[in-house]
């Protein structure tokens, strides 16, 4: 018998063509992002598309070569999201530091990634000077969030965003190239790194926007307050632009009041973070009935610890739907989610609700299975194994 050979094109999985999506079927969408003044800068996904382009030739212009590490320290704004699209267009791999790890461990992981470059925000230079003497950076860059000059020797993001011709293109991207790169945080000894590729994170991206995991769709208005610098902030900056959805980045300000103000002024519909930062929002939200006006069913994403049912007890009170989900930095990182299957339509309240506070079940290529040291255990909800 002949073999039968596919007659679909063979395209890359590579962020240019997620970023060139956006640019192209939603340019006006917006991507918000809150200075640390509280003021909103505002631009659609065709400005990102030309900024992050600008960054990826400034940084090519600069000396980047292929795989090379570029360091963001930074909050959640428009720059960073740049920094997620532009290091990759440009061959290299951005490598997000948790800005919340001692100055040891971040002077240690910057040496073990060797990191060459450094995007930092100018209100956390005084951050990156508690361990930037024992860290590889050979050129940092300064994002501008204030009025502040950029002081010597650093230079000026803004010189390094190259202005580009419409129809640019930088070096040629495959899809098992590494584009970014996390640490682990919550490990045993010192943080370790995971690299994820183009492939990885469009798939991801991919299977996240599907109903049954978080359903972001272009009709979403996603506020990720989990840090761009925690475990690829799950992976939502990449899957809202594979959507075409609004995007608002919060910026330094996450405690529950500055959220809830964002939310009802953007109209959020959909957010992302660990239960203590929903608990604080809950307790604002019972405080002061009425103050906010938020959209009903606002989703909330919540991950990195186990979400309490008495919490998914009290948002549904409030109008508001918590979506449990449970991941690693190694998956992404989502790995599973609890939405409730259609055959508990008819369980109870109580079973409902028992099943919403579980971590769900795997999302789309995603395999899960727990050993003991006899073997693979049985999925029967009690026998304990090592996932």
């Amino acid at each position: 018998m002949s073999e039968t050979v596919a007659t679909m094109m063979n395209t890359p999985l590579t962020l240019d063509h997620v970023l060139d999506r956006a640019a192209q079927l939603f340019p006006q969408v917006e991507v918000v992002s809150q200075m640390p003044d509280k003021s909103l800068r505002r631009h659609g996904y065709a400005e990102l598309r030309r900024r992050a382009r600008g960054l990826a030739n400034g940084l090519l212009a600069a000396g980047l070569q292929p795989g090379e590490r570029v360091a963001t320290l930074m909050w959640n704004h428009h720059a960073h999201l740049e920094a997620y699209f532009g290091v990759p267009l440009a061959g290299g791999v951005y490598h997000t530091l948790n800005l919340r790890l001692a100055p040891g461990d971040l002077a240690y992981i910057t040496r073990h990634a060797n990191d060459r470059f450094l995007l930092v925000d100018d209100v956390l230079l005084p951050l990156l000077r508690s361990f930037e003497a024992d860290a590889p950076f050979e050129q940092v860059f300064v994002v501008r969030l204030t009025d502040a000059a950029v002081p010597e020797p650093y230079r000026d993001y803004a010189s390094l965003v190259a202005e580009v011709d419409e129809d640019w293109r930088g070096p040629a991207l495959d899809e098992q190239m590494g584009a970014g790169m996390c640490y682990t945080s919550g490990t045993t000894g010192r943080p370790k790194g995971v690299i994820y590729s183009h492939r990885s994170l469009v798939l991801h991206s991919l299977v996240s926007a599907t109903v049954d995991a978080l359903a972001i769709s272009q009709r979403d208005t996603v506020v990720p307050m989990v840090p761009m610098f925690h475990a690829n902030c799950w992976g939502l900056p990449f899957t809202a632009t594979l959507a075409g959805a609004k995007q608002v980045h919060p910026g330094p300000h996450l405690d529950p009041e500055s959220l809830l103000e964002l939310y009802e002024r953007e109209a959020a519909t959909c957010s992302a973070g660990v239960p203590t930062m929903w608990l604080g929002i809950q307790q604002r939200l019972e405080a002061e009935p009425g103050r906010w006006t938020l959209q009903p069913d606002l989703r909330m994403i919540v991950g990195g610890s186990a979400a309490p049912e008495s919490l998914i007890r009290a948002m549904d009170r409030l109008g508001l739907r918590v979506v449990h989900a449970w991941g690693m930095t190694e998956t992404t990182p989502l790995g599973t989610v609890a939405n409730l299957k259609p055959s508990l339509d008819g369980a109870s309240e109580d079973e409902r609700y028992r099943v919403r506070a579980s971590q769900g079940v795997p999302v789309p290529f995603v395999d899960i299975r727990a050993v003991s040291e006899a073997g693979e255990v049985p999925w029967d909800g009690e026998t304990m194994g090592e996932l």
